[in-house]
C-alpha cells in the first residue's frame, strides 16, 4: 500500500471498516513545501501521500491520529508557521511561509443487518440504501434476493453486500464486522427463534431488533431461556417489537420507517467510536 494515493487509501480504509483521516492543505502564505490543494491520509497506524513532510506533517499525523483514538467526527483545522523562530514539535523547517489545515474524520461507518427480504425488509433495506453506511442482506429464499428484485437498491448510496444462504441464514452471523446492528424479520418464527439464539451467542453486535408482537416476545424469551440456556439478560438485548413505539402503522412501508428512524436515532446517540462501527 506504500504507493497508493490517497484516493486509493480512503477506499481502502472504507473497504476494510478502518477510521482515518484526510489532511489537506487549504491555504498557503509565503512559501512552503506544498501548495494549496496537496493532501495525505494517516490512519491509526500508516499515512498515504504527503503534504510537505516536515513538522508540518508531523503535527498533521499526531493531530489526525488523536482524532481517530477519539472518535471524533467534525473536521477541524489547524496552522503551522514555518520558521525557525515558530514552535515545533518534531524538527525546524524554515520555508518562511504559514500553513492552514484541514482535518477531516473517516469514521467507520455503521454496518447493519436485515434478515428477511420479504415485505417489510425490502422496504427498509431501500430507506437504508440511502445512508452512507454498510449493509447486508441475507435471506434463505433465493427468489427473494434476485437482481431483477433489488433493482430498486442500485443507486444506493450505502456499501450493500447480498448473501444468500439456503440452510443456515445464522451462519453469515460470522461474516459481519463487530458492532453490526441486526435486524431480524424472516419468514419463519423457527429461523428467527435459531438467529436470536446464535446472535446472543456471538455477543459482539450492536443493536438486536426482532419483528414481533407481545406474544411473540413471551414465546421467544421462553425458548430462549428453556431450550438456549440465555439469561434474562442477555435476553433483553433484543428488541421486540422493532420500531418507534408511537408509529402503529401495519403496512410494510409504514413499519420501515420506523424501524430506520429508530435505527437512526441509534445512530445519533451512539456516542462511543465502538457503537458506530
Amino acid at each position: 500500500m506504500a504507493d497508493s494515493t490517497w484516493i486509493d487509501a480512503v477506499a481502502r480504509l472504507r473497504a476494510g471498516r478502518e477510521a482515518g483521516v484526510l489532511v489537506t492543505v487549504i491555504e498557503v502564505r509565503g512559501h512552503a513545501p506544498r501548495k494549496a490543494g496537496a493532501k495525505m491520509v494517516a490512519s491509526a497506524d500508516r499515512t498515504w501521500g504527503s503534504i510537505g513532510g516536515g513538522n508540518l506533517e508531523a503535527v498533521a499525523i499526531e493531530r489526525a491520529r488523536e482524532l481517530i483514538s477519539s472518535g471524533a467526527t467534525e473536521p477541524e483545522t489547524i496552522s503551522a508557521q514555518l520558521s525557525d523562530k515558530a514552535p515545533y514539535q518534531h524538527g525546524v523547517q524554515c520555508c518562511g511561509g504559514e500553513v492552514r489545515i484541514l482535518l477531516e474524520p473517516l469514521p467507520v461507518v455503521p454496518a447493519v443487518a436485515i434478515f428477511g427480504l420479504g415485505h417489510i425488509g425490502l422496504e427498509l433495506a431501500r430507506i437504508l440504501a440511502r445512508h452512507e453506511l454498510d449493509l447486508h442482506l441475507i435471506d434463505s429464499r433465493a427468489d427473494q434476493l434476485t437482481a431483477e428484485r433489488l433493482a430498486v437498491l442500485d443507486d444506493a448510496v450505502a456499501r450493500i453486500q447480498v448473501h444468500a444462504v439456503p440452510l443456515l441464514p445464522e451462519i453469515v452471523l460470522g461474516e459481519l464486522p463487530p458492532h453490526t446492528h441486526v435486524l431480524i424479520m424472516t419468514h419463519d418464527h423457527a429461523e428467527d427463534a435459531a438467529l436470536c439464539d446464535a446472535v446472543l451467542r456471538h455477543g459482539e453486535f450492536g443493536s438486536i431488533g426482532l419483528i414481533g408482537s407481545a406474544a411473540k416476545k413471551a414465546r421467544f424469551r421462553h425458548r430462549l431461556v428453556t431450550e438456549g440456556g440465555h439469561d434474562e439478560a442477555a435476553i433483553d438485548r433484543i428488541t421486540i417489537p422493532i420500531g418507534l413505539p408511537g408509529l402503529s402503522g401495519k403496512e410494510p412501508a409504514t413499519i420501515a420507517v420506523s424501524v430506520a428512524a429508530d435505527l437512526l436515532v441509534k445512530f445519533e446517540l451512539a456516542g462511543s467510536p465502538d457503537l458506530r462501527r
